[in-house]
């Protein structure tokens, strides 16, 4: 604990004023980029629920989602003209509010359009701490606290198993792993958390297996 202060073990050093609805929605924001992609969308939507859609704005929350997928972090001071630099990027944003009582207090679904499309549900726990819950429906289980594979593919016999098998035969340890599928032989969704990264090398291994349409690769993001 060398060099802290009392504040940083408090919170996270970030751009307040709130740690649920501030630095959680940024690092919601910054995780669906990560699982976007490495390109800018051309157009995205945010739908915010319930404590976010009734206090968002005037804790930031909108600037907040913004700021994360635009890759700030938490402690970046452009989060406060997030709006008017998403404006001058291009990015063609726009909210919703709305009130789901099945739905956790602050939680948000993002919609991206642009090479791909793409839907991002996410929750901010408090203190800063967030998990995506959903990628276009599927079941998943990313906090940022593990690297992360997140696979989505057409379910068929044997390939939970290719890609563990893979990942181990480079003797890197899986901490846990979801898995969704839409039926028996349709899409479905891997989240594996790991103790350690994986390689490019890995990542291109497992490109060659068919009918994987999505991998991405996402290391601790806090």
């Amino acid at each position: 604990m060398a060099n802290s202060s009392i504040f940083d073990i408090i919170t996270p050093i970030m751009v307040g004023p709130s740690s649920s609805h501030t630095a959680g929605a940024v690092r919601i924001g910054l995780l669906a980029s990560k699982i976007y992609g490495s390109t800018c969308p051309k157009k995205v939507h945010f739908k915010l629920y319930n404590s976010f859609a009734k206090t968002g704005k005037g804790h930031g929350t909108d600037k907040g989602l913004l700021s994360g997928v635009m890759g700030f972090n938490v402690d970046d001071v452009r989060i406060k003209n997030a709006l008017e630099l998403a404006q001058k990027a291009g990015i063609d944003y726009s909210f919703e509010f709305a009130e789901d009582l099945n739905k956790h207090p602050n939680s948000v679904d993002i919609t991206f359009e642009g090479d791909i499309n793409l839907k991002v549900s996410g929750e901010s726990l408090g203190g800063a701490e967030v998990i995506i819950t959903n990628i276009n429906n599927y079941r998943v289980n990313l906090r940022g606290d593990y690297h992360t594979l997140l696979l989505i593919y057409k379910d068929k016999p044997g390939m939970i198993y290719r890609v563990t098998t893979l990942i181990q035969d480079f003797d890197i340890n899986i901490a846990s792993m979801t898995c969704d599928r839409e039926a028996k032989g349709h899409n479905a969704s891997m989240s594996i958390c790991l103790d350690s990264p994986l390689s490019e090398e890995i990542v291109e291994s497992l490109k060659k297996i068919n009918e994987i349409y999505l991998i991405r690769n996402i290391g601790v993001t806090k």
